[in-house]
């Protein structure tokens, strides 16, 4: 055992875990069937999407028996580096991950760290910085670990080890649902309850506090359970930017969950490099080509601001997406940005910023189209199902007189939910923005 690693189940008399030998564990690595089997998309995109979430050159999925490491997957290594696609269990640090009953194994240094200084697998396979995820069996047996390698030591920002872990559970997820479902029916209800744990993982519980700025969200699934990718976030890019953003993945299930994380991650990343919004979603849409996310493009409106004495100000860009809605402290209502591209689909787009700001009492909605589009549930006495709409939507925004952010919300949240009967037929994200009037 090497100095500073301790075993929960102890180690073995050659010093690597005990939990590597455990029958249980050996039977759940076979029961996946996935031992020597050749790459699939499905690992594949998540291997993809940990190195962009990272900017990790290398990351991998493992499935880890009593005498070797297995490449199920592999991003950023070379094709000679991977004939046979496997290391004997003794030269990987997947064997150690193995052996932390079922908790992360993370190294900011690995030559320094003395978990790690000295293995093999350090200089063989050039590792400067290590962070490792379990993969769990439904009993929790560690069946190996998806893993992302960094030639250079670094420090884990806690946002990429929270998406690492986002990723970890994914791969579990994939793994667990085709060695345990029977029927097409068990399939279909448990790739969408494990879809929606996912994409509600990338949800913020919480949207950041902005100094001087009223904020609230909401996310109403559609009833039936189908997930459809909605999404937002809030958060603070180099001082003084903030940056919010509201999306829509075509399509449903895990496949749209992934590139729901796909394009909250790039997003993050890409603010800490660029202001224009414009340009930060011409970035995403070349990561989604890149991914071959191309049968899952994505609609999305993204803003750029930074408080002033005045409010705020700041610059949107829509791809898609419907516009977002200000409301002035008078109660009138506009809309404020200029139709763009869908996202994911076409290597060049037409986006555009337009500038905006919000003075005292002013607020910004940003919406999926599930407000808009939400219709009313159908009854005995008539067939007809008229959708909520656009202009009722901004009559109601007009209505919020002397409301804050999160009053805004559940206002119009209630409203739509009157209008469909509590019967929503697609998922529906609300963000709101405001400015606290003026003593």
């Amino acid at each position: 055992m090497r100095q500073g690693t301790a075993f929960p189940g102890g180690p073995r008399p050659d010093g690597l875990p005990e939990a590597l030998s455990d029958r249980r564990r050996l039977a759940a690595v076979e029961a996946t069937g996935l031992l020597d089997t050749g790459p699939e998309a499905a690992f594949d995109d998540l291997t993809q999407l940990a190195t962009s979430v990272t900017g990790c050159g290398r990351a991998l999925i493992t499935l880890v028996d009593d005498r070797r490491s297995f490449w199920k997957s592999c991003a950023g290594v070379d094709a000679g580096e991977v004939a046979e696609r496997q290391d004997p269990v003794e030269e990987t640090l997947s064997s150690i991950l193995v052996g932390m009953d079922g908790e992360p194994f993370v190294v900011e240094d690995a030559a320094a760290d003395p978990r790690t200084s000295g293995h093999p697998a350090v200089k063989r396979m050039k590792i400067g910085a290590w962070a490792g995820y379990p993969i769990l069996a439904p009993g929790g047996e560690v069946l190996g670990g998806m893993c992302v390698i960094d030639e250079n030591p670094r420090v884990w920002r806690p946002e990429e080890l929270t998406a690492l872990a986002t990723i970890g559970r994914a791969v579990s997820n994939e793994i667990n649902l085709r060695t345990s479902l029977t029927t097409a029916q068990d399939a279909l209800e448990t790739s969408s309850a494990l879809a929606r744990s996912l994409q509600d993982s990338l949800l913020p519980p919480h949207l950041q506090k902005v100094p001087g700025l009223e904020t609230a969200a909401s996310y109403l699934p559609a009833a039936g359970g189908t997930v459809v990718g909605d999404f937002y976030d809030l958060f603070h890019a180099k001082e003084p930017w903030w940056c919010t953003v509201m999306g829509d993945v075509c399509g449903n299930g895990t496949e749209a969950a992934k590139v729901t994380a796909l394009a909250r991650y790039t997003l993050r990343a890409e603010a800490t490099q660029h202001r224009s919004p414009a340009t930060i979603l011409d970035h995403l849409n070349s990561a989604l080509i890149e991914q071959r996310q191309g049968e899952r493009f994505l609609t999305a409106v993204y803003a750029t601001f930074r408080t002033t004495p005045a409010g705020i100000a700041g610059r949107l860009c829509t791809a898609g997406h419907p516009p977002a809605l200000i409301r002035r402290a008078d109660g009138r209502v506009q809309e404020v940005g200029r139709s763009g591209s869908l996202l994911g689909i076409l290597a060049n787009v037409r986006l555009t910023d337009v500038p905006f700001r919000l003075a005292p009492g002013d607020a910004l909605l940003l919406y999926t189209d599930g407000a808009t589009e939400a219709r009313a549930r159908r009854t005995a006495s008539s067939g007809a199902r008229p959708q909520f709409g656009e202009d009722a939507l901004a009559a109601a925004f007009a209505g919020c007189r002397g409301m804050d952010a999160q009053a805004i919300v559940t206002h119009l949240c209630d409203l739509i939910a009157e209008h469909t009967g509590d019967w929503a037929s697609d998922d529906t994200a609300l963000l709101a923005l405001r400015v606290p009037p003026r003593p």
